[in-house]
């Protein structure tokens, strides 16, 4: 692994990004010794090239089933960026902290779970281990190989998938890439590699690759994962609706009380008005003189003016 920090090796750095500013490397796959192919199975592969997986110093590769290809007679160019992933736990979420490893792996990572459980799950059925796998346990045969560890791995996979349920980390580190690639040898660099390598032409476009991989910018992106609804902001809205209700409430018993204070004062006000106006036709009435009775005299004559000055209603109703 290059730049893994491992046997006490310093971490390599670079201060700017851009191509030419990361890893860049260039292999000979060496088509000639692959192995044969005399039949078909399901690990059969057809391809020829490399693969690659970015990753960080704390999570072990997985290449064969998360690595990218790259391809013989061509330079690919990775553009990659950091992300930082924060998840939650339980009760809202579900994750494993990073500080619980295991016994082959200090660091929790998917990674580092399945292959894991995979070792444990080859050692245990076949007393041995891949080469890819950690721990003391002997390294399998090709007949071992053949006959038990991809056997046993490939129905680990497809029926006893359960027994290696890796939960998502609650912190997790990956790398975005992007990738690009162009065609070597170009026409001008041939004779070159052919003089520098000792190769012809042909050779170096079937097994000579170039493999640059730099960081698209000295930056990384943070994505987290947040609680959609905290006890705070619970009981925030809770003291909100009963202020509100409570407001609204203490308003309307307000408005009750005046409004019956305003009904009972138009009440009395209507009561004290008729009782004056009752009051004053009375004493009205009582200033009026006794109309005298005709049927007693009829004998005196009555002098009426024919201009007669007309008085006001009250003398006119006496």
């Amino acid at each position: 692994m290059f730049n893994s920090g491992h046997d006490g090796r310093p971490l390599l750095t670079t201060v700017k990004g851009g191509t030419g500013n990361g890893l860049e490397i260039m292999l000979d796959i060496q088509q000639d010794e692959y192995l044969p192919i005399w039949g078909e199975t399901e690990e059969t592969t057809f391809e020829a090239g490399v693969k690659v997986q970015i990753h960080s110093q704390s999570e072990p590769p997985f290449i064969q089933e998360l690595g990218f290809g790259v391809a013989p007679g061509f330079q690919t160019f990775v553009a990659t960026q950091e992300q930082r992933l924060t998840y939650l736990p339980s009760p809202w979420g579900v994750c494993r902290f990073s500080d619980l490893g295991s016994d082959f792996f200090p660091v929790y990572s998917i990674s580092a779970c399945r292959i894991d459980c995979e070792t444990r799950y080859i050692v245990e059925n076949c007393n041995c281990k891949m080469v890819h796998m950690p721990g003391d346990a002997p390294f399998c045969t090709p007949e071992q190989y053949k006959e038990c560890a991809e056997p046993a791995l490939s129905l680990l996979t497809e029926k006893d998938a359960g027994s290696c349920m890796c939960t998502m980390p609650c912190n997790l580190t990956r790398y975005n890439k992007e990738l690009s690639m162009v065609k070597i040898p170009s026409k001008t660099s041939a004779k070159y590699l052919e003089k520098k390598f000792n190769k012809s032409e042909k050779y170096i476009s079937e097994n000579i690759l170039v493999l640059d991989v730099f960081f698209e910018a000295l930056n990384y992106e943070t994505i987290e994962q947040r609680k959609a609804y905290e006890v705070a902001g619970l009981l925030g809205d809770i003291g909100g609706q009963m202020g509100l209700f409570i407001g609204a409430s203490i308003l309307t018993i307000l408005e009750l009380f005046d409004y019956i204070y305003e009904l009972i004062k138009e009440k009395l006000l209507d009561l004290l008005g008729r009782d004056n106006e009752e009051g004053r036709h009375t004493e009205d009435l009582s200033t009026c003189d006794n109309m005298p009775n005709h049927s007693e005299t009829i004998s005196h004559t009555v002098t009426v003016p024919l201009q007669a000055t007309l008085g006001t209603l009250e003398e006119i109703a006496c």
